[in-house]
């Protein structure tokens, strides 16, 4: 159980940094576009912020493949595919129960929840962020 435990977390921690990295490249992305809201069309708007989530999802489903990978490391899944769709579900949280794990690793999954929960919600956090920045952005123009 230690051995997971300290392989769940390693994991984390190196989604934590890409999720960081991709977070950063998003909220650089936005400002350095951000005259696109400010004096923009509405379709310009649309397009830089479906680009911020577009590029936080992409850091969503790198983790996953990161977890489907681990998953593969220990040998839990045959094929990279089947890894990748029991990671998607644990990052998700949705819990089918399909597929499970051996009793050995088991433990990892609920920690690629707990993974999921945080980076999705930080994700969402720069979505908002980037909506409110816009919102804001259109207000002050209308003003």
């Amino acid at each position: 159980m230690l051995a997971n435990l300290l392989v769940g977390l390693a994991t984390m921690v190196l989604c934590l940094i890409m999720q960081a990295l991709l977070v950063s490249l998003a909220v650089r992305f936005y400002a350095r576009r951000k005259h696109l809201v400010v004096g923009g069309s509405f379709a310009a708007t649309m397009f830089l912020l479906c680009a911020v989530m577009l590029l936080l999802v992409l850091g969503n489903a790198l983790q996953i493949g990161i977890w489907a990978g681990v998953f593969m490391l220990l040998e839990e899944f045959n094929t990279f595919s089947v890894a990748v769709y029991h990671s998607a579900v644990n990052f998700a949280t949705l819990g089918y129960g399909d597929i499970v794990m051996s009793e050995q690793h088991r433990l990892l999954g609920p920690l690629e929840a707990v993974n999921g929960v945080l980076m999705i919600g930080v994700s969402t956090a720069v979505v908002m962020w980037a909506l409110q920045d816009a919102m804001q952005g259109a207000v002050a123009e209308q003003n």
